[in-house]
């Protein structure tokens, strides 16, 4: 299962910043996942910079705040 979308920090009532993401999921838990979980590949990107990859194992771990807070999120989500 594919998933595509943005993640947004919040300031003042507008998106201060933008996170968009892909992530890849099986249906059932593997250890080539995250965690041992559902997601075997991840992608987060603030406009031209790939923030955090992950394919089978980590390529880029989440390089700031923001890209922390998604990958968390997407965690819940989805693994």
């Amino acid at each position: 299962m594919l998933k595509e979308g943005t993640i947004s920090n919040m300031k003042n009532g507008k998106a201060s910043e933008i996170c968009h993401y892909r992530v890849e999921c099986l249906n059932e838990p593997s250890e080539r996942g995250i965690n041992g979980g559902k997601i075997t590949k991840l992608l987060l990107q603030k406009k031209d910079e790939i923030t955090c990859s992950y394919n089978a194992g980590w390529d880029i771990k989440p390089k700031d705040e923001l890209s922390k807070m998604a990958l968390c999120i997407l965690l819940k989500d989805y693994n």
